[in-house]
């Protein structure tokens, strides 16, 4: 097959699909669904409710921790080159500094959900 008919094949893929969608919706409506916030919030009451402050540093602290992982998962690859020593030395800094920043958080109760 040629470029030519992949494209036709694919052009009718999505005309048929396109087509069948909107012949046949399901239209089951589920009332969480159909609100307008999914996030536990009653958009009905008002919006100058105090927010968690201790949600919020928990939430900041999962994605620091999540951005940490994202930039240690290159750290193999980058050790195939040929000053890997450097890729160590990094890794190592950057552990530290993460380590550091817990033992803070932990130290000074920010990990603590509820008061004792």
């Amino acid at each position: 097959m040629t470029i030519n008919n992949y494209l036709i094949l694919i052009t009718l893929i999505i005309i048929a699909l396109s087509t069948i969608g909107y012949i046949f919706p399901l239209n089951i409506i589920n009332i969480n669904k159909a609100s307008p916030y999914e996030c536990g919030f009653d958009p009905l009451n008002s919006s100058r409710l105090p927010f968690s402050f201790r949600f919020f540093l928990i939430a900041i602290l999962f994605l620091i921790f999540d951005l940490e992982i994202a930039l240690l998962i290159p750290l193999p690859f980058s050790l195939n080159f040929t000053y890997y020593q450097n890729s160590i030395f990094f890794l190592a800094l950057f552990i530290i500094i993460l380590s550091i920043g817990l033992y803070y958080e932990w130290i000074s109760g920010g990990l603590e959900w509820a008061n004792n």
